[in-house]
Order: structure tokens, then sequence, then C-alpha cells
């Protein structure tokens, strides 16, 4: 929002650049277009004068050529595996044009809004503010107030909108338009201890059988050969996302690591980085669960590594709760984190597709750059992000974006599937090549089972899974379990994080993007093969030998992914 004065002061200007002149009219083409979600509903019309900040994303120069780039740097074999571009060389690609540039600012101008400015990691978004009325006859919109069900979300959005036709080409989307995104949620915490499943798969590693109970950083390094030698190399980072005000205690931390990794410092911490208004309060009541479960399993499982707390607030204007000013960010940073780890995320249905794209490009981006980019898969089983009510089985998102590695959920100490791992096949990504073999093998043993419920040609996910059931955390001074994905994917991360400290220190290039090298060494897993993750009436999809849609390759085998690895 901003100030009255400012707001009076826009609108008179605005009206005084229109009264010089009206544009001829453009030929119009839809751009985008939806129904409305069955979670949202229409309240109203707003006020013709409130102020909309919107965003145009613009065509990258040579979108193609940087995804070409991306696929050559992650897969082992190519001849420029490794060999991760710096940012002036990721912009040559990423940036758009000066004629694109150019020809969206005109129009723009021509329609007298000429309070632009530009945004992005590569200059690639043009934003402005425009009372609601011009927004709708500038893009033949109907921006309407909508309310969340039985939620707190509140959104202006519209159902469709157009661009000019000669401009088609050189925008992706108009934002915020058409995304209908709920705010996300944390995990599940508690007090209690609740039975345990048992399951046969023969491992050869082990673990206590208190970790059926809880799960602690020494239940990982059993289960896993994590090790507990510190890392070495300062530049070989990892780095934890934080959203919707979670904030991780110093204190929390001190006591986590002073019960659960007496080896190490309970000194030992991590460094704030904030962005949109971000923070990080130190007072109980300030404790935040997602937020002390990241950093807790990230420094007290990836011993020695680096780790930075990225804060994202509330002061976003992507209108997906910062995830897309997350990753701006990080893309123009000289020297951004090995590894980003997010235990946050949406139902894919939430966004349209052109937006879906924009992020998961954004996911390819930092690949390039040699960033791993880890997501939990979410954890509501076929059902999407969180459980509910549906009839077909409902995607995650970023999960089924092809440019990132998805984590699923098991539990015990002989590994079953947690129930809540959500998994299954996207509806606007196809399938990548690198999992084309292990997905075909399991949807011929699949069958018929839920045929029709879900896609057979989508991106499938998650690609792997880790412990996420029983885990235990400090939280605001008090000792408690977590179950979630979002227990898994930190857990995954500060494994990556260690095998690229030992590149580094090799003098080795670090993983980046992780999924061609994973689908490659399947035998460096624990394969999981019991348990299924139940939702929209169905018991969802079944845990098989191989990878499965619900704890993907399986759980990561320190020693043979770091042979793997070459080091």
């Amino acid at each position: 929002m901003v100030r009255l004065s400012s707001y009076a002061a826009l609108l008179s200007g605005f009206a005084s650049s229109m009264a010089a002149g009206i544009p001829t009219r453009r030929a119009m083409a839809v751009h985008d277009e939806r129904e409305l979600p069955v979670h949202f509903a229409n309240a109203g019309t707003p006020s013709p004068d409130t102020l909309m900040n919107l965003k145009l994303a613009l065509t990258a120069s040579d979108m193609a050529g940087l995804e070409q780039t991306f696929w050559d740097v992650s897969t082992p074999g190519n001849a420029l595996y490794g060999q991760h571009l710096s940012f002036e060389e990721t912009k040559v690609f990423a940036a758009p044009t000066t004629d694109t540039v150019t020809a969206v600012t005109a129009w723009l101008n021509e329609n007298g809004i000429n309070n632009i400015t530009t945004t992005g990691a590569f200059d690639d978004w043009l934003a402005f503010t425009v009372p609601i009325s011009t927004a709708n006859s500038l893009f033949e919109a109907d921006f309407q107030n909508f309310t969340e069900i039985g939620g707190p979300t509140q959104l202006i959005r519209t159902l469709s909108y157009s661009l000019p036709v000669d401009l088609q080409q050189h925008i992706n989307l108009l934002h915020p338009s058409t995304d209908f995104v709920r705010n996300i949620k944390g995990p599940i915490f508690r007090a209690s201890v609740p039975g345990s499943s048992l399951n046969n798969t023969a491992r050869a590693l082990t673990a206590p059988s208190s970790c059926n109970s809880v799960v602690t950083p020494t239940c990982l390094q059993d289960l896993y050969g994590i090790p507990t030698t510190p890392a070495t190399q300062a530049s070989s980072k990892l780095a934890v996302s934080g959203f919707i005000d979670q904030w991780p205690q110093t204190a929390d931390l001190k006591t986590f690591l002073g019960a659960l990794r007496t080896d190490i410092s309970s000194a030992t911490t991590f460094t704030l980085q904030t962005l949109d208004g971000g923070s990080d309060p130190q007072a109980a009541r300030d404790a935040g669960i997602e937020a002390n479960l990241d950093i807790q399993y990230t420094v007290g499982v990836a011993t020695g590594v680096p780790i930075t707390f990225i804060s994202v607030g509330e002061d976003n204007t992507d209108g997906i709760d910062g995830f897309l000013d997350i990753m701006n960010n990080i893309n123009a940073q000289t020297a951004p984190p090995f590894v980003l780890t997010t235990s946050y995320g949406f139902d894919e249905p939430d966004l349209t597709s052109a937006m879906a794209n924009q992020l998961c490009n954004a996911y390819m981006t930092s690949g390039t750059r040699g960033v791993s980019i880890l997501f939990a898969s979410g954890d509501g089983g076929v059902s999407g992000s969180q459980s509910q009510s549906c009839s077909t089985f409902i995607p995650t998102f970023p999960s089924g974006c092809p440019f990132l590695t998805s984590v699923g959920a098991t539990q015990d100490v002989t590994e079953t599937s947690a129930s809540f791992s959500s998994g299954g096949f996207s509806n606007i990504f196809a399938r990548p090549s690198y999992q084309t073999t292990p997905v075909a093998t399991y949807l011929t043993a699949l069958g018929s089972t839920n045929s029709g419920k879900f896609s057979t040609t989508g991106r499938a996910f998650p690609d792997v899974a880790a412990q996420g059931v029983n885990v235990e955390i400090v939280d605001g001074g008090s000792t408690g379990l977590v179950d979630g994905t979002s227990c898994a994917s930190p857990i995954f991360a500060s494994v990556i994080a260690l095998i690229n400290d030992r590149l580094v220190a090799a003098g080795k290039s670090p993983l980046g993007f992780l999924n061609p090298f994973l689908y490659a060494n399947p035998t460096a897993f624990f394969d999981i093969t019991t348990g299924d993750n139940p939702g929209c009436n169905t018991n969802g999809f079944p845990a098989k030998a191989g990878w499965d849609p619900v704890t993907g390759l399986g759980t990561p085998n320190f020693a043979s992914l770091l042979a793997a690895a070459g080091v």
C-alpha cells in the first residue's frame, strides 16, 4: 500500500498524462484465463481507484540456450558437466533484449504509465502502479476481490487478461493476475510419541530401535552413514529459506546442539540474510517450528558447513509469498549458496502454467549457476500439499518442476514410506528424460490402479526421501517431535552439502542440479518398498522396488553417493 499523499499524487499524475492524448488501441489477444479455483469465492468489486502494484515479466533473450546449457553442465558424462556459469555469463541468456524492453515500455508510456521501475535478477521485470480501473482497461481484465473459503487469504485477482498481439512475444505474464496462492503452512509439532510401524526392507546400515520413536541427528548418522567430521570449505554454503514470519532461535539451537550434538560446540550458529522486510527476532514467543526445524537439521547434520537462513518478509510483491523474490535474490548473487532447501510449497492448480514456468525457469537458472535446489514434496499424500477433499490427485508445486529435487518422507529404522508423503505427476510439466526409464517401469508395475486420477506423462515426484516422522527439535525452549516432508528436505540437503564440501576440497565443482546425477546412480540409495500415500478416497500410490511416487529413488547412502560423485 502507498501513503495517501502518494496515492493522490499518482492518481493526479496519471490523469494528467492521459489528458495529453488518447492512444490508438492496439489489437489485443487473451494471454491467460482460468476458472475460479474451488477454494476461493468472489468477494465483490474493489473501488476503481484502488491502486495495484503490477509487474510484467519480460521474455529472456535466449531461454532455449540457457536450458541447453543447464542440461550440459548438470549431466554426468557431458563434456561441460560441472562447468557452471557466472552471473554475467548467465545474464547473456536470461536478460531481455533491448528491443523487448523498449517495445513494452513504449506501450506503457503511450497509455500514460511512466512510473516504471526495472526489477529482477536480470532486469527482466517492469513494475508500475495504476488504479484498478486502468488495469482493467489496459489488460481487458476484470479485477475482483476474492477470499479463501474457510481460510485467511484475501486477494485481488482477475480470471483473464489480454495483451497486445504485437507484444505477446515480449511478455511472459502479468502479475498479480490469475494466480490464487493460499497461505503456506508449516509442519506438525507435538510432544507425544505415537506408535511406530515396522518394515522388513533390508539395509546395510541401521540405528537403535529408539530411533523408531524419536529421530535425532545421531539416528540419521547411523541410518545414512552421515559423517561427523567437520566440513572445511568456507565457499560450500547451504541456505535455508524462511517464510510467513517463521524465525529460528539461537537459544533453541544452542539447547538442541548441547543435547543432541555434544561433539560440536553448542555455540555453532548460522548467518542471517533478509529480504522483503524479513527479520529474525530472538524471543521465545517468536520461535518458529519450521524455521527451528530447518536450522537445527542443517547446522546439526551438515557438520561445519556454513549455514545461511534467508528470512523472506511479508513485503513481497511477487504474489507468491516471496518464492520468486528469493530466487531473484539468489540468482543475482556473485557467489550464491551451493544448496538451497525449502520446506514450503503450494498445490500446483493454485498457479497458472505461466507463473509456474516463470518460477521453474528461475530454479533452472540457479542450477546453471551450480546451485542445488531442494523442496519438501508436501504433506497431503496424493491430495496435495496438505490433506484435503478431492476426486483426482493434486500435484504439488514447486515439486512438479523438473529443474529441482523433490524430497519425500520415510519413517522407522527399517524405513517405510510416511503416509503423508506427497507424490505424483505434474499436470503442467512434461516428464524429463532423466527419469523416463524408472517411471515407466513403475507405471507398468502399477497397472490400472488409480487410472484416470493422474497424468501418466507428467514430471514425476518426489525424487528422493529421508526421515520425516518423530523428528526431535527444540522450539521456544521446549522439546517436541515434528512430522512432515519439511523434516526430510533439510536432512537430504545436509547430505548434499557435505558431499559438496568434499568435492570443493578436492578441487572439483559442486554438484549443482542433482537429478541427472541421482537418477544415474539408483544403487546409491536405500530403496523403500513398503507403504503408500493415501488421499482423494484412495490408498494413493504404493511404494515399490525402484523409483516410486512416495519416496522417489529412496533414502541416501552417504558413502555410495560420495563415491558416485568421484570423491
